[in-house]
C-alpha cells in the first residue's frame, strides 16, 4: 500500500464520527476551464433532486491533536495510528478522485495540529490549491476549529460551500468535564464571525453581482448526544438559540458511541442511544418546520422525549382539547399540527378544499398518514378513526415498538453518567 493510501485509510475512518449527511444547500454552475459544479440538493451519501446517490470524500487533514476530549478517538492520549496529508496530497487526491467520478465533493475536518490557527492555514491551503490551481467547482464544507483566528475562518469561508463549528456538548459542565481545552466562547466566536461575514456577503452582493459569496450554504454544527446527562430539553433549547441567533441551516446530533474508558463517560459496551438521536431529529424537524417551540415539547418535569412516540404525536397526546381538527375549514398552522400531516400535505390539502369539500379517501391520494392522522382529523364532519382524542387508549395504538431497532450492537449494559452540577449554565444564553 502506497504512503498516500495508508493516508487516506487511516483518516477517512478518523472522519466517521462527523456528522454531515445532508443535501449540499448551494448551488453553482459549472464554467468553461472549470473541474465540477454543486447542485443545492444530494451531496453527502444522499438522493439529490433527480434521483442520483452522489458522494463526496470525508476525511481529516490529520488526526494528530493537541487537544484531550475525552469522548474523541482522535484525543491526545488516545493509543491510534497517526496521519497527516499535505494541502498538495489532498487537493491531488480531492481531484483524482473526482476525475474517476468518485465523488462530487469534498468533506474537510481534522484534529488540532500544533494550534487552530495552524490546523486552518494547513486546510486553508489545500482549498486555495483545489480552487485556484485546479479550479475546482465542486462542493466543499469545511469544519472550522474553534478558537481559531477570525482572519482564517474568513479565508476558509470564501472558498468552502457551507462551513461549520461544532458545539460538541450541550452545557457548560460538560465541556468543562469532558474537553477542559475548548470554551463556549471560543466555539461561538467563529460561528459568530461567520454570520456576519455572511449578513455582509450578502449586502454586496445586492450592489455588486460579482462580489465573492461567504459560505453560501450557510454554517451548521454538531451536538454529541448521550455523553453527559444533559436532558433533550437542553439540548433542544441550544439548538433553538442556535438557529435564531446564527441562522444555521442545521444542527446534526451524533449518538455517542464509547470510543474509551473514562469514568465520567459511558462504559466501554454501553447502549449506543441511537433512538434518542432520532427522536431529537424529528423534535429539531418541528422547531424548524412546524413553529414548535421547544417548551411546547418537553418541560423541567418532562425533560426526555418519549422512546416509543413522536415528538408529534406526545404533543397531540397531552392537547385533546384542539382535536379534532376539521381540514376542510383549519387554517395552515393548524393543519402543520396534526400528527401524520406534513409541510406538502398541508399545502396541498390547502390547494385542494378550493375546489371542493375533501373526503377522508381524499386524504389518503393527497399524502396524508392516515395511520396517526385518522384520530386527530375529521373531513366534512366524518371521523376515521377507532378511538377518540382524548382515549386513554389512543397512546397505545400509536405507539412504535423501536426497543429491538436502530442499535449497531447488543447492549452490554445501560448507560450510567455521573450527574452534572445541578445549577447549570446554559451554553448559549
Amino acid at each position: 500500500m502506497s504512503d498516500l493510501m495508508k493516508k487516506l485509510t487511516i483518516l477517512g475512518a478518523a472522519a466517521k464520527f462527523d456528522a454531515s449527511c445532508s443535501s449540499s444547500g448551494g448551488g453553482r454552475a459549472g464554467k468553461p476551464g472549470q473541474l465540477g459544479n454543486t447542485c443545492s440538493a444530494g451531496i453527502c451519501h444522499t438522493w439529490a433532486a433527480d434521483g442520483r446517490c452522489v458522494s463526496l470524500l470525508k476525511v481529516l487533514l490529520s488526526n494528530a491533536c493537541c487537544y484531550d476530549c475525552a469522548y474523541c478517538v482522535n484525543r491526545r492520549s488516545s493509543d491510534v495510528e497517526r496521519a497527516t496529508f499535505t494541502p498538495a496530497e489532498l487537493a491531488e487526491l480531492t481531484v483524482s478522485f473526482y476525475r474517476r467520478n468518485y465523488i462530487e465533493g469534498l468533506f474537510l475536518s481534522s484534529g488540532v495540529l500544533k494550534s487552530p490557527d495552524y490546523t486552518m492555514e494547513l486546510m486553508g491551503e489545500t482549498l486555495r490549491l483545489l480552487r485556484e490551481d485546479y479550479h475546482f467547482g465542486g462542493y466543499i464544507h469545511v469544519k472550522v476549529i474553534p478558537g481559531a483566528d477570525s482572519r482564517m475562518v474568513n479565508a476558509i469561508g470564501l472558498l468552502a460551500d457551507r462551513v461549520s463549528v461544532n458545539v460538541e456538548l450541550p452545557s457548560r459542565e460538560g465541556l468543562s468535564l469532558l474537553a477542559p481545552q475548548k470554551t463556549p466562547e471560543n466555539i461561538f466566536a467563529p460561528m459568530n464571525h461567520i454570520q456576519r461575514a455572511q449578513t455582509m456577503s450578502l449586502e454586496d452582493r445586492r450592489h455588486f453581482k460579482t462580489a465573492p459569496l461567504f459560505a453560501p450554504a450557510g454554517q451548521a454544527t454538531q451536538m454529541i448526544v448521550g455523553a453527559t446527562p444533559d436532558t433533550d430539553l437542553t439540548i433542544l433549547r441550544l439548538s433553538h438559540a442556535l438557529y435564531r441567533k446564527y441562522r444555521l441551516k442545521r444542527v446534526y446530533f451524533s449518538a455517542y458511541i464509547p470510543v474509551g474508558e473514562n469514568p465520567a463517560l459511558p462504559a466501554p459496551g454501553s447502549r449506543v442511544p441511537l433512538l434518542r438521536e432520532h427522536r431529537l431529529y424529528q423534535a429539531d424537524w418541528l422547531l424548524r418546520f412546524y413553529d414548535f417551540q421547544p417548551d411546547e415539547l418537553l418541560s423541567e418535569s418532562a425533560p426526555l422525549l418519549d422512546p416509543e412516540l413522536d415528538p408529534k404525536c406526545v404533543w397531540a397526546l397531552a392537547h385533546p382539547e384542539r382535536f379534532p381538527v376539521e381540514v376542510n375549514t383549519a387554517d395552515y398552522e393548524t393543519l402543520l399540527r396534526v400528527p401524520g400531516l406534513g409541510v406538502v400535505s398541508a399545502k396541498r390539502i390547502l390547494a385542494a378544499r378550493r375546489q371542493g369539500h375533501l373526503t377522508l379517501d381524499n386524504l389518503r391520494k393527497l399524502g396524508v398518514v392516515m395511520k396517526r392522522a385518522q384520530y386527530f382529523l375529521i373531513a366534512a364532519g366524518k371521523f376515521g378513526g377507532r378511538l377518540p382524542p382524548g382515549s386513554p387508549f389512543l397512546r397505545e395504538a400509536l405507539a412504535e415498538r423501536t426497543n429491538n431497532q436502530l442499535s449497531l450492537f447488543t447492549p452490554t449494559t445501560d448507560p450510567v453518567l455521573p450527574a452534572l452540577p445541578q445549577h447549570k449554565v446554559p451554553l448559549l444564553a
